[in-house]
């Protein structure tokens, strides 16, 4: 760890000096120091690298301006690294990082993974900008306006996963990203909740390794916090018809809090402000603060 932790050390010294205007080209170090500076990962396949990438950015004068090589050009590398940590990624390593997602991402996304475009990942390796329309010259600018994440918010519950995956870290970190998809840029909201997808869908993989009886409860959390996620995408009336059709008796007690969460939001979402009264007393002052930033999101 001591030996991690003072190579770590040395790329960021590197970083800061003599190196700053190169992109990385060890994946894990890269995600590493994303970590310590909370900052998203850029990547790109090396072979990418070995023909003219060209690139748009506007300058400080709001001019569009074209860079005949993303890798060469003095300018727009310092720009990127302010932003992101970018990282040249070996060919060879594609093997090993596409058996990590077989048969767990949809077509799109391994599409992403699989082309020649920018890939804005989290420091786990998940892909963020896959919705992203890939123009025959990519917008460095507009990428760094949708996509350049302060991660401190949800630093921990990333560090918590890195270090051990499980039902709960996978969970907690799919929460904590439905939470910050309230505060970035609203082009990027759908791709955040996707994003916290797959760490949903990961954390249900998981649930058959916690004690048995708590099982029911886990996986019903997991399509609860699936319905919390179509708040975020604007969709209360399918939030309400979803939770109608929980009976009583199937709903675990220590759920109940989350439901009513659901409910009240959802209906005051679509101004049921009555119906939503009924759920208000269940609710705690935080999620009543955190019903109140989607219900401002969706106005």
């Amino acid at each position: 760890m001591k030996n991690a932790i003072l190579k770590l050390l040395l790329v960021v010294l590197m970083v800061n000096t003599a190196s700053a205007q190169e992109w990385m080209k060890n994946l894990e170090v890269a995600q590493a120091l994303a970590t310590v500076q909370n900052k998203m990962v850029l990547m790109v396949w090396e072979e990418t690298t070995s023909y003219q990438y060209p690139v748009i950015v506007k300058d400080n004068k709001g001019r569009t301006i074209l860079i005949n090589n993303l890798f060469e050009d003095e300018d727009v590398s310092p720009l990127i690294w302010e932003h992101f940590v970018p990282v040249i990624v070996s060919e060879y390593r594609y093997a090993d990082l596409y058996e990590k997602i077989k048969d767990k991402r949809s077509q799109k996304y391994i599409d992403k993974f699989n082309d020649d475009s920018i890939k804005i990942m989290d420091i786990n390796g998940n892909i963020l900008n896959v919705d992203y329309l890939t123009e025959e010259l990519q917008n460095i600018s507009t990428l760094i306006e949708r996509y350049s994440i302060n991660t401190a918010f949800i630093a921990q519950e990333l560090k918590d996963y890195k270090q051990d995956k499980n039902f709960y870290s996978a969970y907690f970190l799919a929460s904590k990203y439905l939470d910050l998809g309230m505060y970035v840029n609203k082009d990027v909201r759908a791709n955040i909740v996707e994003l916290s997808n797959i760490y949903l869908e990961e954390a249900k993989r998981f649930v058959n390794q916690e004690d048995q009886g708590e099982q029911e409860g886990l996986l019903q959390r997991c399509n609860l916090l699936g319905l919390h996620e179509e708040l975020l995408l604007k969709r209360p009336k399918k939030v309400i018809r979803q939770l109608k059709k929980l009976k009583e008796e199937d709903i675990v007690e220590s759920n109940k809090p989350f439901i009513a969460f659901l409910y009240y939001t959802a209906y005051m979402s679509v101004d049921k402000s009555e119906e939503a009264e009924e759920w208000k007393s269940q609710i705690s002052s935080v999620n009543l603060k955190k019903a109140q930033l989607i219900l401002n999101l969706n106005r």
